[in-house]
Parts: structure tokens; C-alpha cells; sequence
């Protein structure tokens, strides 16, 4: 499956991603988005987008793991994923 994650450059840079090898994506909060991120299986390709000025893509990455409970909602209601490069 081809997901694409977009985040805002000066937060957490696909470079960053490149230089940091993995990274775990958590504490996203819109329902909409956490019903597709359920869905994130190990191997996905995904299409890293910069949101902002570039509005591109700028490179891509896979997801390491299924996605799973997010450690840091203590309800339980969010998904977590870890991708890397």
C-alpha cells in the first residue's frame, strides 16, 4: 500500500527523517487520519510530502511496523507507526 504523510518542514524535515534513520510518528489527533493510519502495515511505501512553502514531495520512506497503540495516549484511542528511510 502507498500512503502520504505530510509534515510541516520546520517540525520534522525528511532530511531529519534521512539523518535519524527511523523515526516514530505519534500524536496525531484527527479521527479522519487516525482511521486511515490504522490501516499502515510493515513494508508500505510512504510518500513523504512538506507542507508549507514547498508543497512536494520530497522523498519516500516505509513503514517499519504495523501501526499500533499510541504510548502516549493513555486512553488508548490513537495510532502510532514507525518509518524510516
Amino acid at each position: 500500500m502507498n500512503w502520504l504523510f505530510k509534515e510541516e518542514p520546520s517540525h520534522y524535515s525528511f532530511d531529519a527523517l534521512v539523518k535519524d534513520k527511523k523515526t516514530v510518528w505519534s500524536g496525531v489527533k484527527n479521527p479522519l487520519a487516525q482511521k486511515h493510519l490504522r490501516s499502515v502495515k510493515k513494508g508500505d511505501r510512504i510518500f513523504y510530502y512538506h507542507t508549507g512553502d514547498e508543497k512536494s514531495v520530497v522523498g519516500v520512506a516505509k513503514a517499519l511496523a504495523d501501526a499500533y497503540t499510541d504510548p502516549q495516549d493513555p486512553p488508548a484511542k490513537r495510532t502510532s507507526w514507525t518509518s524510516g528511510r
